[in-house]
């Protein structure tokens, strides 16, 4: 990255601080609150458009940086043939659910419309660009061919990416932390391959929720919302399936770097569908949940979920570089990290509960 984009990246995190600063006022004409419930985390009602801050700087940093060095820099993919088109459909569809979601939070629309039209825009980016994942490397195995489910997967992996990022935003700090962890390790890893339109967007997407962030950490005053949460995930699926496609690095990577939302989500959405509740109502379920809710509190739950993004970046990294038996110990290494990190959460949960007993 030179000066030039190093400095469009800090001028866009000063730009969402600004941005941030103005929507936490109850003058401004975007402000709205979120009034805790008994599924919330928490207790004083919070303004929850954060997320337009997020998505105006980084429309601000984009512009600029198309205006100062040119498309071929800052559209991802403009090396490759067509690429181009892809990028500005990714954006399109993502202020176009920005907008969507900002409509859905203040009126509130029914689980069918939102997930439908979340359907529409992966399938709009699907087939609208060619854009998918065809195959799925297993190390030592071989690869897997995707054949006719190509697009039916990509789509739904679009589709889960989206809301996951929905699900996780609900603790102070977390999904803004994850979009500076996330989106700087996928940055730094397209630089290192030479991709510096995907890296340059990814840095600026980590530039722009850095400034949120300010306002954003324990105990936060403002509040993502679906407005930001919605199109950022979309965006994190759109941009990891890019750098898939263009060889850039293969499904693990991304996979590694989101992996502490992905799990999370994953799980969380297992356990209660095999219990036969509605997925799609609030609840205080997923682990991060848990542990604030264990007694932990939100700092310091985010500051254990900061470690983990943290350690899944480097991680993604080491595979990038590794052979195929040490990317294969990588990613059975992870999975059996994830079974010990939920066996904790649970025996700090019984720990509390103990505790509470105790007490009683």
């Amino acid at each position: 990255m030179n000066l030039r984009g190093l400095g469009l990246v800090v001028l866009v995190f000063l730009v969402a601080w600004w941005l941030t600063g103005r929507l936490c006022s109850p003058s401004f004409w975007l402000y709205t609150l979120d009034r805790p419930n008994e599924r919330s985390l928490h207790i004083t009602p919070t303004p929850r458009t954060g997320g337009l801050a997020v998505l105006g700087s980084l429309i601000v940093g984009l512009l600029l940086g198309l205006i100062l060095e040119g498309p071929e820099a800052y559209i991802a993919g403009t090396r490759v043939g067509g690429e181009a088109k892809r990028s500005l459909w990714l954006v399109g569809l993502a202020l176009f659910l920005s907008a969507f979601s900002f409509w859905d939070d203040r009126k509130g629309l029914s689980p069918l419309v939102r997930f439908g039209t979340h359907a529409v825009v992966a399938g709009g980016l699907v087939w609208g660009t060619g854009l998918m994942i065809d195959t799925i490397p297993i190390p030592l195995a071989g690869t897997l061919s995707l054949g006719w489910i190509a697009a039916p997967f990509t789509m739904l992996s679009l589709m889960w990416m989206t809301n996951l990022y929905n699900f996780m935003d609900g603790m102070d700090g977390f999904a803004g932390g994850m979009a500076v962890v996330g989106y700087g390790f996928l940055g730094y890893i397209a630089w290192t391959v030479d991709d510096q339109p995907l890296a340059m967007f990814s840095l600026l997407i980590a530039g722009s929720s850095g400034g949120f962030l300010l306002y954003n950490k324990p105990p936060a005053r403002i509040f993502m919302g679906d407005v930001g949460s919605i199109p950022l995930g979309f965006l994190a699926g759109g941009l990891a399936v890019m750098g898939i496609r263009n060889g850039r690095f293969d499904i693990w990577v991304p996979m590694l770097i989101f992996s502490p939302f992905i799990v999370d989500a994953t799980v969380t959405l297992f356990r209660r569908l095999l219990r036969g509740e509605k997925v799609w109502q609030a609840h205080r379920e997923h682990y991060y949940q848990r542990l604030a809710l264990a007694g932990w509190g939100h700092r310091k739950a985010v500051l254990a979920e900061y470690a983990v993004m943290g350690v899944c970046g480097i991680s993604a990294i080491l595979y990038m570089k590794a052979n195929e038996e040490w990317r294969l110990i990588l990613l059975m290494g992870w999975s059996v990290m994830y079974c010990l990190l939920a066996y904790g959460v649970r025996s700090i949960e019984q720990h509390h509960k103990g505790q509470l007993r105790g007490q009683g």
